[in-house]
């Protein structure tokens, strides 16, 4: 629990400390938003601090820093570093750099900034990838919260009810003016999400349990000791580790807890409902920071359900003995095979927090992912309807382009759902997608601060370190090429070409900008 503890404290101070020489980097002032200058009742709409708060973290929360943190805790400890350190320095000044920059130009959104500081053919390949990324989003956001409201009521038939009524959902939230629908629920949503994760973070210290920390992080021997049945690895985390090596799969697999390039698409659509400069540090950095505490506790908790035997508190004797049955006659099935994410979500609240409070929890849980998908469409849009020029104020001119996006993920959906492993190979390409496109954004940020003469190296060195995870995951992953034997190879060529690069490119471009200045 120290490192834990250590994890929690650190995150506070990153928000107060770090984010506040953040801010400073960009001087907020007291100039008019996009909210109160083009509002126009649709998307341009200022609304209460704390509502904007509240659907920011709900945008960009999802499953990402539930499901994503119970997947990156089978790396171990280090998925805390990974959360805290890449929370604070990476994650939180990528999102309030890009909502910061998006309320400096008009509420503008990603491709047109990416555009703006790294050029038309930049900002032409991300209008693809953005979109494409969006549309994902929603077909994994349709899935995955629908698979948890199934088990909760109506078993497997109502499977495909579920997912048209999320679908349906989508639709109305997309079309609708944001203060209708999205200012409305998603606070309640939000604090829906909230109760559940301090209702587990008490649970954690009332239990006290032992947790593997981050001086013995190397000792899988450790963790997995408890998990051993007939001489058996249930826990199959040596196995896993050896598919999936540490760096980068960790980076990719925790990405909303951490770091995340989704976000950058969501910063804009709350750019353009904040009343003032000034509340961009607690509405994006506060967010992004509050996203870091939730995966936080996620991972403590699957920690201590994985490593430590805790699965055996929330499962019934019947469920236990048919684990154990499949671990001795299935050919050595092991516990992550056995225990998906949404299981562990669903068990978990259930057996820590009681009927009312697990139902609460697990609601939380199926509305971050609701929320984020219904908010990727209405992002695609809003990027379509910026780059056509083309105006959104009437409900004719959004269903132009909101039917389109919608059969499009629906053709997603389908494929998904008719793949037995649709949904993992949709979510392994999220994941890199989503962090490539982190990659992109920081990039054009550092490009913003180095011609305004700004400190850059808080982005700079994010930058350069997701350009190699990256394209580490890509050489190493067994989802790629899998080739982790050049893994040590391609971290060093990768760093030295993106410093190299962006060297020549600040030498020939910001000293021209300086001598036009003088």
């Amino acid at each position: 629990m120290i490192s834990f503890i250590v994890s929690l404290v650190a995150l506070v101070l990153g928000y107060i400390v770090y984010g506040a020489i953040v801010e400073r980097v960009m001087r907020p002032d007291g100039r008019q938003t996009p909210a109160v200058r083009l509002a126009d009742g649709v998307d341009f709409v200022a609304l209460p601090t704390w509502k904007v708060f509240m659907i920011q973290f709900l945008n960009i929360a999802g499953t990402g820093p539930i499901f994503g943190a119970i997947m990156g805790m089978w790396f171990g400890p280090a998925a805390y570093l990974w959360i805290v350190l890449g929370c604070i320095f990476a994650g939180a000044v990528h999102d309030f750099m890009s909502g910061m920059l998006s309320l400096r130009h008009d509420g503008a959104n990603l491709p047109t900034l990416i555009g703006k500081y790294l050029g038309n053919g930049t900002r032409n390949v991300m209008l693809v990838f953005t979109v494409l990324l969006l549309l994902m989003v929603g077909a994994v956001f349709v899935y995955s919260p629908a698979l948890i409201l199934k088990d909760m009521w109506g078993g497997d038939a109502a499977t495909i009810g579920w997912i048209i009524a999320i679908f349906v959902y989508y639709v109305i939230a997309t079309l609708l003016p944001i203060d209708k629908i999205i200012g409305r629920v998603y606070p309640l949503f939000a604090i829906a999400l909230l109760v559940m994760a301090a209702g587990l973070l008490v649970g954690l210290f009332v239990k006290m349990p032992h947790l593997p920390e981050l001086w013995n992080m190397g000792d899988l021997a450790q963790w997995t000791g408890t998990q051993v049945i007939d001489g058996k690895d249930t826990l199959g985390v040596s196995a896993y580790l050896q598919k999936n090596p540490l760096f980068p799969c960790l980076f990719i697999t925790i990405a909303c807890g951490a770091i995340s390039g989704f976000h950058a698409t969501q910063s804009p659509l709350m750019a353009r409902c904040l009343k003032s400069e000034h509340l961009a540090r607690p509405v994006f950095y506060g967010a992004m920071i509050t996203e870091g505490l939730v995966a936080l506790i996620w991972a403590t908790v699957s920690s201590y359900f994985f490593y430590y035997g805790g699965w055996k508190e929330v499962v019934s004797a019947e469920e236990v003995n048919n684990f154990m049955a499949q671990v001795q006659l299935a050919d050595g099935k092991t516990l992550i095979q056995y225990f998906s994410a949404p299981q562990v979500v669903k068990l978990v609240c259930s057996g820590w927090l009681g009927i009312f409070g697990g139902t609460l929890a697990v609601l939380g849980v199926v509305a971050a992912p609701i929320t984020s998908g219904d908010t990727a469409f209405r992002s695609a849009r809003l990027i379509i309807a910026e780059w056509l020029h083309f105006g959104q104020k009437t409900m004719v001119r959004r269903l132009m382009i909101s039917v389109p996006l919608f059969v499009a993920s629906l053709l997603l959906l389908i494929w998904q759902m008719e793949n037995p492993d649709g949904f993992n190979v949709l979510w392994q390409y999220f994941g890199w997608s989503n962090q490539a496109l982190s990659v992109f954004t920081l990039w054009m940020i550092t490009v913003y601060l180095a011609r305004n003469r700004k400190p850059y190296i808080i982005t700079l060195i994010p930058a350069i370190f997701m350009t190699v995870v990256c394209t580490t995951f890509l050489i190493a992953s067994p989802q790629a090429l899998g080739r982790p034997d050049f893994t040590s190879v391609t971290i060093i060529v990768v760093a030295v070409v993106a410093l190299a690069w962006f060297i020549l490119w600040h030498r020939k471009h910001c000293t021209a900008d300086k001598l036009q200045r003088d």
